[in-house]
């Protein structure tokens, strides 16, 4: 009896000491008995709800009561959890955890619900807060948004305080984000203001990166320059908390304003807590998202828009442009001489030079101009509603501009610029056109005799065009009257330190230009339709020249010849190679016809036959910048090839790039496995020589052993021992 006794006493003890509420009903749910934690809790004592039905009590606005019905309907009563939103006496909402019991008699009636009710007001609210602002972010609301979300929220379960939410920018400036139920005119007055020591609750929090509380706004001094705009409005009191971000920096402010005077509870302090994190969260990405448009949007050396960003704005006012028929001037402007700036003062002078290059191009555009950098020192300016002489003013407006002299690191310096210019409507009609139409202008600005002028695209291009059908005329008159020669570059075998063989390289001698380099006129032969005659000539002299060496007993392992995808192409080809070997006195390994990666994809059953025919002829096949084009293995294997070679630029950049070596290495490799030799092409120096046998390359070729040189110079060279001193370079 004094077990059962003593077994009751602390249960009494438990119920009446736990903070947790405790209620007990009878079968028709109306209330016998409520602990202390209870009255603690919701603030009704037992006399307040003796005989009362709880829920009447304490359900309010927002209090799901087609669930309570379902649980505590008398003629079904059993036990349950639920977690539902209820409300104190003094109408505060608390998100509350119900576990109920029924305790029922021998017949299994129920005769008593005894509840536990805790207060999960705090996790609730961190669990809704962060929902809402996670399926915000899903839904990539405006950062703006979500903050009034979040203020919306705290003030439903807080109902006696109002909830702000500012940004704070790099430059200390304050922008509000959300303030729901706060006077407009407040958020007015803040927006762009410095935080600081006297800047309001919000701005000196975030100016001392703690929290600043104001229990009585009309006498504070922190609120002189505002407290005129929430006064009237009842708001007596306010409590701010700085917003950090992961690194520390203040990013906002969160406050909670009071109709009276007052500190903020307890549970507005966690409350609070969970907002600010939220919000940090936020806020962060909203840094991010805005950084990442900043990087794919702005040239980070000038502030100014990038290609990329300056094109899609050009896009929609061109739009603009086009409905009201008005003319818009598209300018290209180049520094004159800037590479020279970089090599005698340095990058770091030469970054400086084009940031002041930017502000001043910004200085002389107006509001409606669209200023860029399009790479390099290259920058582009549009101008909307711009006629053709207005374009002329404003190129020698920027010019003159341009022209300043520019003081950087005690040093003076003069800059000149080139300006070309294209019109819309009259030089095309869509931005990429523009460009390059004024790109081109630019151009023959900047080869001009006299640098630092301005070009409209109509005359320019014009002269260019003439250029280029003479120039075509002269490659024509060149082939076919024996303009052009071949220049032999040798291969080295670097285990031996014997001659591989030799590539021939077209060279042309122009009567009046002189030396005409490859990268202009082989484009130039593609584009005017004249690349297989150039093959067919240079195989035909290839195997001339190597018969004639032949002769003279002159030792040339093979010689390789350069073959467009369309000389490939010709039906005749595997005839007419046949007939230059024997009427040369050559056999088929003599020659090696590289093609070009575009063979490839460009590889039909006919070229396939072709190629398969010269292999099995003899014929050495080459594919030559290997790893630059259309590399791929699922390719590669189609095609009956004896030799790959390693393009030279990543030959360049061995020395200075760990993805140059890993390919160069993958290359090898490829060889190794393919039974292929891999020729490595524009060795230049000693440190590229050394990386490349340490990774097993054996035939090499470059500036390092020999330049392209005519056939009677190669054949000095091999006489005077070249090959010998190529050898040394080799180490053998």
């Amino acid at each position: 009896m004094q077990d059962d006794d003593r077994t009751q006493a602390l249960a009494s003890l438990v119920v009446e000491q736990t903070d947790n509420a405790v209620v007990v009903c009878g079968p028709d749910v109306r209330v016998l008995y409520v602990n202390p934690g209870f009255t603690r809790l919701f603030g009704y004592t037992l006399d307040d709800l003796s005989g009362q039905r709880a829920v009447d009590m304490l359900a309010g606005p927002s209090t799901d009561r087609q669930a309570l019905d379902a649980v505590l309907d008398p003629a079904h009563l059993s036990s349950f959890r639920l977690e539902l939103l209820l409300y104190t006496r003094s109408g505060q909402p608390l998100w509350t955890s119900i576990v109920a019991n029924a305790v029922c008699n021998a017949a299994g009636k129920a005769e008593h619900l005894v509840g536990v009710l805790s207060d999960i007001t705090l996790t609730k609210m961190h669990e809704v807060l962060q929902h809402r602002a996670l399926d915000a972010m899903v839904r990539e609301l405006p950062v703006a948004e979500l903050m009034n979300l979040v203020c919306e929220e705290v003030e439903r379960i807080a109902p006696e305080m109002l909830c702000s939410v500012l940004a704070v920018d790099e430059h200390g400036l304050v922008h509000p984000l959300a303030g729901p139920s706060l006077p407009v005119s407040l958020g007015e007055a803040l927006e762009g203001e410095p935080i600081g020591p006297e800047a309001g609750s919000c701005g000196c929090a975030a100016w001392r990166g703690e929290p600043v509380e104001v229990t009585d706004i009309a006498s504070d001094a922190l609120w002189d320059q505002h407290r005129h705009l929430v006064l009237p409005s009842g708001l007596r009191a306010c409590w701010s908390c700085p917003i950090c971000a992961s690194d520390g920096k203040v990013i906002g402010s969160f406050a909670m304003y009071f109709r009276e005077r007052r500190s903020p509870s307890p549970f507005h302090l966690r409350l609070a807590e969970i907002c600010v994190r939220l919000c940090a969260l936020e806020l962060e990405r909203e840094r991010a998202r805005l950084r990442l448009e900043q990087l794919s949007s702005f040239d980070m050396l000038t502030g100014l828009a990038n290609r990329i960003a300056l094109k899609h704005r050009a896009i929609l006012v061109l739009a603009e442009q086009s409905q009201s028929g008005t003319p818009m001037a598209v300018l290209c402007i180049d520094l004159d001489r800037f590479k020279l700036v970089n090599e005698t003062q340095g990058h770091t002078a030469g970054d400086a030079m084009l940031r002041e290059i930017a502000g001043r191009l910004m200085r002389c555009v107006r509001s409606i101009d669209l200023t860029g950098r399009l790479g390099g020192d290259e920058f582009a300016v549009i101008l909307p509603a711009c006629s053709v002489q207005q374009a002329a003013t404003a190129a020698e407006r920027l010019l003159l501009a341009l022209s300043a002299p520019l003081t950087l690191e005690n040093v003076t310096l003069q800059p000149a610029a080139s300006i070309g210019v294209a019109m819309f409507p009259d030089d095309g009609t869509d931005i990429d056109t523009l460009l390059h139409h004024a790109d081109m202008a630019r151009v023959q600005a900047k080869s001009g005799t006299t640098r630092g002028g301005a070009r409209f695209f109509n005359e320019e291009m014009q002269q260019r065009t003439r250029e280029r059908v003479a120039l075509e005329a002269a490659l024509r008159h060149g082939l076919r009257d024996g303009g052009l020669r071949l220049h032999y570059q040798p291969q080295i075998d670097r285990r031996s330190g014997t001659l591989y063989g030799v590539e021939a390289l077209a060279r042309w001698i122009h009567p009046e230009l002189g030396e005409v380099p490859p990268a202009r006129f082989i484009p130039l032969a593609e584009e005017a339709g004249m690349v297989v005659d150039l093959g067919r000539w240079a195989l035909s002299e290839a195997c001339r020249q190597m018969g004639q060496w032949r002769r003279a007993g002159l030792h040339v392992a093979r010689v390789a010849v350069n073959m467009s995808t369309h000389s490939f192409q010709d039906e005749g080809l595997v005839a007419r190679v046949g007939g230059l070997l024997a009427s040369n006195g050559l056999t088929a390994a003599d020659l090696t016809l590289e093609m070009t990666e575009s063979m490839l994809l460009d590889a039909t059953p006919d070229v396939l036959a072709t190629l398969h025919a010269l292999r099995q002829m003899g014929v050495h096949l080459s594919l030559d910048d290997f790893g630059t084009g259309y590399s791929s293995l699922s390719y590669l294997h189609r095609l009956p090839i004896h030799e790959l070679k390693l393009d030279q630029s990543f030959v360049r950049d061995l020395t200075e790039s760990a993805t140059a070596r890993t390919l160069t290495n993958t290359i090898l490799r490829i060889g190794d496995s393919l039974k292929l030799t891999v020729v490595a092409e524009g060795v230049e120096t000693v440190e590229q020589a050394q990386l490349l046998a340490e990774r097993g390359s054996s035939i090499v070729q470059g500036y390092l052993y020999g330049r392209p040189m005519p056939a009677d110079a190669l054949a000095s060279w091999l006489s005077d021992g070249g090959l010998d001193q190529g050898a040394v370079v080799l180490g053998v």
